[in-house]
């Protein structure tokens, strides 16, 4: 009886073994990928291009370029445009609103025009250099030039600039100073005057005729007759009879790059622009 007992409890005992629920296997464990939490560093940003207006008197063309290409190497991403003509068309073009960044006139008119139509703040006109006139002719001297009192022979061929242009105005400040003076005729003016053959809107423009030979002979500043010496000869104006230009520079008040602006003014002031221009014969007007 207890064997038959035994027998049933250990049967008892298997089935419930059998029954109970098997434990999960262990989970294979996957190798992760690690995640770095490093920022990244953006890469350095180049400046955005930007450009810088500058209206110049035309007289101004060659010393202004190397002004301009100084200047970008010193800003990186600035590009200096340069608009340059008589500055009385320089200041006409403010006054109808041109944009525009830095303002250098041949002549203090101009500069007070711009004044006048708002479009420069007075306080920031600085005078930078001066300039002086001389009679330009071709190379070969074909009319024989020597004296200045040669301008009135007739038939000689002169251009001038337009009245309106300062270098045009000094030019006619030279001949009213010449005949005042006893070396001269008292109709040398007359006589001057009715050789010009052409009136020009800028100095390059009597420059460029002259150096054709398409004109006998024209007036222009010494830096301009500085940059053509290979094309052209000159007579010296005394200076009794001669008027030194006073050119001025200003940032323009509404300018869209205003610190670029003052940046510009202040290399041509700066002795490293001073002797660039001095470099194409201008007179310093600097301290």
């Amino acid at each position: 009886m207890r064997s038959k007992l035994t027998s049933l409890l250990l049967l008892v005992i298997l089935l419930i073994s059998a029954c109970a629920p098997q434990a999960a296997p262990a989970p294979t464990t996957e190798p992760t990928l690690a995640v770095s939490t490093a920022t990244t560093v953006p890469p350095t940003e180049t400046p955005a291009p930007r450009t810088l207006t500058v209206l110049a008197a035309a007289s101004l063309t060659d010393s202004f370029n190397e002004m301009g290409k100084l200047f970008e190497s010193k800003n990186p991403g600035v590009a200096v445009a340069f608009n340059y003509a008589g500055s009385q068309v320089l200041a006409q073009q403010l006054d109808q609103g041109a944009p525009a960044d830095v303002f250098a006139s041949a002549s203090p008119k101009y500069m007070n025009a711009a004044v006048t139509s708002k479009r420069v703040n007075q306080s920031d006109s600085q005078n930078f250099v001066k300039n002086r006139l001389v009679v330009i002719f071709p190379k070969d001297n074909p009319t024989g030039l020597k004296t200045l009192q040669d301008l009135a022979k007739p038939g000689l061929k002169i251009d001038l600039e337009d009245k309106s242009v300062p270098a045009g105005q000094y030019s006619l400040d030279f001949l009213d100073k010449a005949v005042k003076d006893p070396d001269f005729d008292p109709k040398f003016k007359d006589n001057v005057l009715k050789n010009v053959v052409s009136y020009e809107t800028d100095v390059k423009a009597v420059v460029s005729k002259v150096s054709l030979g398409e004109a006998d002979a024209g007036i222009v500043y010494i830096t301009d007759y500085n940059v053509a010496v290979d094309k052209l000869g000159k007579l010296d104006i005394p200076d009794s009879l001669n008027t030194v230009a006073t050119y001025p520079i200003a940032p323009i008040a509404d300018s869209k790059n205003p610190e670029l602006a003052k940046a510009f003014v202040a290399l041509v002031l700066s002795p490293e622009g001073q002797a660039i221009m001095a470099k194409y014969g201008f007179v310093t007007a600097t301290p």
